[in-house]
């Protein structure tokens, strides 16, 4: 089942007596959560048959006890174990008086596991009677080139709109952590009138990712061959090396010259193909087709060797004791410009 499917039914108050949420992205198992603990009870009820445990403070005795009450106040009694990885599951007893519990659900109860960081495994008895009797969702990591599309459908699911390069340039300083992106996001619409498209502007005023001097800014530098902006950019990296870590530099050049060098092994260059395939808006097509007519594929072989020396550099191989980043930065574009 889907995220919006399941809080779709929550909405309705449609409920099941037994949630597993598990995976290695936190965001959408804190939504659902937050959406059972916003909607099942008021906050007179909360005081009375809301319970909130934590996976490294209690044991599944504790649990299952509690999860045999019938509520006080209210239809439905809620409990929440947050943090549920921290639970002994390997333990036998404790997974096995789960596992009878699982067969004999308290109607009035809701039992919600946050188990966060981690799959749980799908292959056991005790997860297959748990998709059985209630609903075992997984929170999948999503790929780097999925977070810009995510950010575009997050906005515009709350009646908004920001323009292809503003959710680019979020996705790639902000990385794949979705609960810190939504938190973004969320300040964005707070913060941008309502009437206007989200810019790259308004990144930089409310984000703090400067519209000029980004790693989106020293793409297009390079893919035009303009030595003079590229060292306007790097020099920039160097004084504000928290802002622009290395690492984050040399993967976003990496991932581009490399979607270059794809660009000219398709057969198909239309917009909206070279955009599936390369996994980006059809609106930066264009960036990629200027960039390829600038580096032919066998430069581009050549950049992909320069990157792979400068990371070995930026490591402490091969790199003078008193070479700083920002002198390795300039190094590096110089030999990719030249």
């Amino acid at each position: 089942m889907k995220v919006q499917e399941i809080l779709s039914a929550i909405k309705q108050r449609k409920y099941k007596s037994l949630y597993l949420l598990h995976g290695e992205e936190s965001h959408y198992i804190d939504v659902i959560c937050d959406a059972i603990e916003s909607t099942v009870l008021n906050d007179a009820q909360k005081g009375f048959d809301q319970t909130i445990l934590y996976g490294k403070d209690v044991d599944f005795s504790t649990i299952i006890s509690a999860a045999k009450r019938y509520p006080m106040l209210s239809d439905y009694q809620v409990i929440i174990v947050k943090e549920a990885q921290g639970l002994k599951w390997k333990g036998e007893d404790g997974v096995e008086m789960l596992a009878k519990y699982v067969e004999n659900l308290t109607p009035t109860t809701i039992l919600v596991f946050a188990y966060k960081h981690g799959k749980f495994d799908k292959r056991t008895k005790l997860y297959k009677a748990i998709e059985k009797a209630g609903i075992a969702f997984e929170s999948e990591k999503l790929y780097d080139n999925k977070v810009a599309p995510w950010i575009v459908d997050e906005i515009q699911s709350q009646g908004r709109k920001i323009h292809p390069q503003a959710a680019a340039l979020m996705a790639e300083y902000l990385g794949t952590d979705l609960s810190k992106v939504a938190n973004e996001v969320q300040k964005l619409i707070l913060n941008v009138s309502k009437e206007k498209e989200i810019s790259v502007q308004d990144i930089e005023q409310n984000i703090g990712i400067s519209k000029d001097f980004n790693v989106f800014e020293l793409n297009n530098a390079l893919g035009k061959r303009d030595g003079l902006k590229a060292i306007q950019i790097v020099d920039y990296f160097a004084a504000n090396p928290k802002s622009n870590p290395v690492v984050l530099v040399m993967g976003t050049l990496y991932g581009y010259f490399s979607k270059v060098l794809k660009y000219h092994y398709l057969s198909d260059k239309s917009s909206q193909s070279a955009a599936r395939e390369l996994g980006v808006s059809p609106f930066f097509v264009k960036d990629y087709e200027y960039a390829a007519r600038n580096f032919n594929k066998l430069k581009l072989f050549h950049v992909m060797t320069i990157l792979k020396d400068y990371d070995l550099k930026f490591k402490g191989l091969d790199a003078g004791p008193n070479t700083s980043d920002g002198d390795l930065l300039r190094e590096m574009i110089f030999k990719i410009l030249n």
